[in-house]
């Protein structure tokens, strides 16, 4: 169950059905971040694709020397756009591909347009959805519609289990029902609601990733050239070796990274004496300079980050965050968030993330000092939009919601520190805090996930241990339950699970899908906010 293989599938299929010439790639905005994800452009370029254009540009020239692709998602604006397309073609011929289902009167109409009889093939390719990792993928849009297309795509007909206690879930998990077959294996689908230092965690919360690419155009001194860049696993060998690793152990492969770089570097003063000479420089050289932006891209990276962690105190911040999650110890808590909500260094957003941590925590203890934390906060300046956020995420993911306690009494781990000596600034990792998607995939696995608590829909339900587990988020999901997810592929023989959301959460987006599923997004009422919350599901 390999989602990044299942959507460079679909593309290479289409390419490939459209035959051999010069090629066009039609696409809209989402489908543009689905292909852009998974291929480079260079990729596309050797599969005879010499050109990219949204259906939506109005500037686009008629070149009837070349075939058009068009993989487009299956809404009312695509299909009249592309109505318009058929009645005054600007291509020899259109082979034209939905990436969910479409209906037959929009089939119709299609069929209507194609006056000039230039539709070569209509199908649906079901790749609607980013996939963001082999094993976790992003929705960015309305969740049944997305959740089917990946079962589609891995070719699974899901045997459904929700959580009892999310009226979502269930909601969700009878409508992903209704629209799948029966006729293919049968697989696991977990729907719950969702509420990290990994090199991929990190990044996302501390710059964001947005469909692979970090916006650095902000970073004091940047080099024009790196104002933007990807990070992808599939066409990044560092990225991809690293993107699990902890913040100090990045901090010393960079360090190798480097010394390596330094090795292969042209000296400079090379002598090319012979043919031979030139003609080993120029084989090296493209390899070489693919090095040197691998190298630039993420020490560029890693610097910036190491600057925000020291800017905004995050290791102590982040050391008190885990003694929040993992420990049970009141007292100390209290007199650490207090003592870093009194620190100026400290960020508006991390002093929020402390207090919520801390509320959601001792939620229900009889010596809570959240009102005097809310106090705090209001002292620092932090503006009421995001001090309305601490009830808001109390009533989204509170022990009411979730219905049983953040941590059990074995889970107070104590925070271990480790040393590098590689990487100037970076003393300590943190421990990583174990997600309850830990706990929850290791009961399915077991076969011993209470029915109470994920209930199967239907009369039906699953005898054996399953082998393909598939599990959605409601909500969002996080770069730490994706690393739970591969650890537990890499250990576990004879399971595989992918990973999905809504929307891939660092602090900033889950604090704006709190305030939206609360009604307190905005200034918005009730009212409004939960309407905006239900058309996401």
């Amino acid at each position: 169950m390999n989602l990044t293989l299942a959507v460079k599938q679909y593309i290479s299929k289409m390419i490939e059905n459209s035959g051999p010439g010069m090629k066009v790639l039609l696409m809209d905005k989402e489908t543009t971040s689905i292909v852009s994800v998974v291929y480079t452009q260079s990729e596309i370029l050797q599969k005879e694709v010499y050109l990219f254009e949204r259906i939506d540009s109005q500037n686009r020239d008629s070149m009837k020397h070349l075939k058009a692709i068009c993989f487009l998602r299956p809404t009312k604006e695509n299909v009249e756009h592309l109505i318009q397309e058929l009645r005054k073609p600007k291509y020899s011929v259109y082979f034209i591909y939905f990436s969910n289902v479409i209906s037959k009167s929009e089939i119709k109409a299609l069929a209507e347009a194609d006056e000039q009889e230039v539709v070569a093939e209509v199908q649906e390719f079901y790749g609607d959805f980013i996939a963001v990792n082999p094993h976790l993928f992003s929705l960015n849009l309305l969740c049944v519609f997305g959740l089917t297309s990946v079962l589609l795509a891995l070719k699974k007909c899901p045997m459904i289990r929700y959580q009892l206690s999310s009226d979502m879930s269930k909601r969700l998990a009878e409508t992903v029902k209704v629209s799948m077959t029966t006729t293919l294996p049968l697989t696991h689908i977990l729907c719950r609601c969702v509420l990290q230092w990994t090199y991929q965690a990190m990044v996302h919360e501390l710059l964001g990733l947005n469909n692979n690419r970090i916006d650095l155009s902000r970073v004091p001194g940047i080099n024009k050239d790196l104002r933007e860049v990807v990070l992808s696993a599939e066409h990044d060998e560092f990225y991809a070796n690293n993107l699990y690793m902890n913040f100090g152990e990045i901090g010393t492969n960079i360090k190798n990274l480097m010394e390596d770089f330094q090795k292969k570097k042209p000296k400079g003063q090379q002598k090319l004496e012979s043919i031979s000479d030139m003609k080993a420089f120029v084989d090296n050289y493209p390899q070489f300079k693919k090095m040197s932006g691998t190298v630039s891209k993420h020490v560029t990276v890693v610097g910036e980050l190491s600057r925000l962690v020291a800017e905004r105190q995050l290791m102590e911040v982040s050391e008190v965050e885990q003694e929040l999650a993992c420990q049970n110890d009141h007292s100390n808590a209290q007199q650490n968030v207090r003592r870093l909500l009194q620190n100026p260094r400290v960020a508006e957003l991390d002093a929020i993330r402390l207090v919520m941590l801390y509320a959601l925590r001792y939620e229900r203890h009889s010596s809570s000092i959240l009102p005097s934390l809310m106090d705090e906060l209001s002292r620092r300046g932090v503006s009421e939009r995001y001090r309305r956020v601490i009830p808001s995420v109390v009533e989204y993911g509170g022990k009411r919601i979730r219905g049983s306690d953040l941590i059990s009494p074995t889970d107070a781990v104590a925070i271990t520190k480790q040393f590098f000596k590689g990487f100037k600034g970076v003393e300590n990792v943190y421990t990583q805090h174990q997600p309850l998607l830990h706990d929850t995939l290791d009961q399915l696995i077991k076969g011993r996930l209470k029915d109470s608590q994920f209930p199967y829909l239907g009369p039906s339900s699953l005898r054996d241990r399953p082998q393909d587990i598939v599990v959605f988020l409601i909500g969002g999901a996080t770069y730490e339950e994706a690393l739970t997810v591969y650890n537990l592929n890499r250990t576990t023989p004879g399971v595989r699970i992918v990973l999905g959301g809504s929307s891939i959460h660092n602090t900033k987006s889950f604090l704006e899908e709190v305030m939206s599923a609360t009604g307190h997004s905005g200034g918005s009422d009730r009212a409004q906010g939960s309407s905006r919350h239900s058309n996401r599901r």
